[in-house]
């Protein structure tokens, strides 16, 4: 593999080409495109001294900040693989993913995250002059893994709650990136706000990633708020990459301010990503912001982009979009089928599976990539998502699979089953509902079960509302039919129910 193709390569070139632009703000610090590369050869140097080599995974549980960006790219630039975790991870959840991943080193960026700072322990403390941060030498088992060339391994959670680890390549990150640049039009002048996690497929590869192939300037925020997201679009952000709940929560607070309109600001490009939109929203949040609000479809292992809209302000189109240049697609349907499972073939697509190639051989069979999603094109090629196939329920942007949060409720003593499902919300986003099967449900205490569950489950993945039940609606073999719980229980689903 040349230089040019490896990740980290894209800093020292921007290092010689522009050294005293900016390549990262985060909070009151401006980092320097030089800056950043010396920051990024001292961490390497440190990585490599705590043994971190080729092939070695080095974990960053991380939420986004300076050391963050400096660290996915050190690893690169010390030959080891980068694997970002969200710090917002349960202990018992992050300890399943070291477990798999047997890294050589574990980073905690304690100084931007009491989360990442609570999960340290007793890792050591270090300061490099970018910021603070934890460190912890481990001890690999050797893993029989194909890693050749692999630049970033995103754990997800996966349908059976054991964890995933999708091998990204240098490959797959800069043909993403570049995508990410091209279809946004991203050049020097521009400022991206990067509230999207870097642990995230889209935050790494479209916004991380696509800023320093770019040369525009990344403004790092550690988390979403509103009124920081108002304060930054008037004060240079070019361009906004969010989900919808983003865009709801400003549009909220926009108005609570007295202005429900965004004007005088340089944003030129707003999208939204991660869930489906509604025509309604869509056309209130095109008057918000007084641009087209772009769409598209991606996932983990199709490192980010399928596909995207190009459309006019005020354009009624709700699809995910074309598929991009270089990217192929289709629809595998039974005959006579409207919509069926997404396919995906091309430079996208991931390695596979860490230590999992039964998984990798089901998932991508003759180079294509089977999403699990079901989807259909329409007359003028758009692809259109019409049902997620894995019962995936996508909150704040973050993928929650139902099974992970049905263990964690099941091991309550009171609970005898239960099923989680996904709902849309006012805002475009998901609210996940809880039923609960149980002897007593009117004396069942949904805020014990709560509390219970939220020691074992990210914020993001805690069930909206609990709903204790006397039974769930099921087969006769027992399987519980998640399709009726909504028809079942509409009459609870107006109650205000903790």
């Amino acid at each position: 593999m040349s230089e040019i193709q490896t990740i980290d390569s894209l800093i020292a070139g921007r290092a010689v080409a522009r050294p005293d632009a900016t390549a990262i703000i985060d909070g009151d610090r401006c980092c320097s495109f030089a800056a950043l590369d010396d920051h990024v050869t001292a961490a390497a140097g440190m990585l490599t001294a705590a043994g971190a080599g080729a092939g070695d995974r080095v974990l960053i549980v991380a939420e986004n900040s300076l050391v963050t960006a400096v660290f996915i790219f050190a690893c690169l630039r010390a030959g080891a693989i980068a694997v970002p975790v969200n710090a917002r991870m349960t202990a018992p959840e992050l300890a399943k993913v070291i477990d798999h991943a047997a890294p050589r080193v574990v980073i905690y960026t304690s100084g931007c995250s009491a989360e990442a700072q609570a999960l340290a322990g007793d890792a050591t403390p270090q300061d490099m002059g970018f910021g603070a941060f934890h460190m912890a030498k481990c001890d690999p088992k050797p893993v029989d893994a194909d890693t050749d060339d692999v630049a970033v391994i995103l754990y997800t959670t996966g349908t059976t709650g054991a964890p995933k680890g999708v091998m990204l390549t240098h490959a797959n990150l800069m043909f993403a990136g570049n995508l990410s640049a091209r279809i946004r039009e991203m050049g020097q002048r521009d400022r991206i706000y990067g509230v999207l996690p870097l642990t995230h497929v889209f935050g790494l590869a479209s916004v991380l990633i696509a800023s320093t192939i770019s040369g525009a300037t990344l403004q790092l925020e550690t988390r979403f708020s509103p009124a920081k997201l108002q304060a930054a679009l008037m004060d240079g952000v070019t361009i906004f990459p969010g989900v919808p709940q983003m865009h709801a929560l400003l549009m909220r607070h926009a108005a609570d301010q007295g202005t429900p309109r965004l004007t005088g600001s340089a944003l030129r490009y707003v999208s939204s990503g991660a869930a489906p939109l509604d025509p309604a929203w869509k056309a209130k949040a095109e008057a918000f912001y007084g641009l087209p609000l772009q769409n598209g479809y991606g996932m983990t292992e199709s490192t980010a982009g399928v596909s995207g809209t190009r459309n006019a302000i005020g354009d009624p189109d709700t699809s995910v979009g074309q598929p991009f240049d270089g990217v192929t697609v289709r629809i595998d349907a039974p005959e006579g089928a409207e919509a069926g499972e997404v396919l995906t073939r091309g430079p996208h697509v991931m390695k596979g599976y860490f230590r999992a190639p039964d998984l990798t051989a089901q998932t991508i069979r003759d180079g294509w990539l089977r999403t699990g999603d079901l989807g259909r094109f329409d007359a003028a090629g758009r692809l259109h998502i019409v049902g997620r196939a894995k019962e995936l329920i996508i909150r704040g942007g973050f993928n929650v699979y139902p099974p992970e949060v049905e263990a964690a409720l099941n091991d309550h003593a009171d609970v005898i089953q239960c099923a989680v499902i996904g709902a849309r919300n006012a805002s475009g986003d998901e609210d996940i509902l809880a039923f609960v099967q149980c002897r007593d449900p009117a004396a069942f205490d949904t805020v014990a079960l709560a509390t219970f569950a939220a020691a074992r489950l990210s914020g993001y993945k805690r069930p909206t509302r609990i709903f204790p039940v006397d039974s769930l609606p099921a087969a006769p073999t027992g399987k519980i039919l998640k399709h009726k719980l909504l028809d079942t229980f509409a009459d609870r689903l107006t109650a205000k129910e903790a």
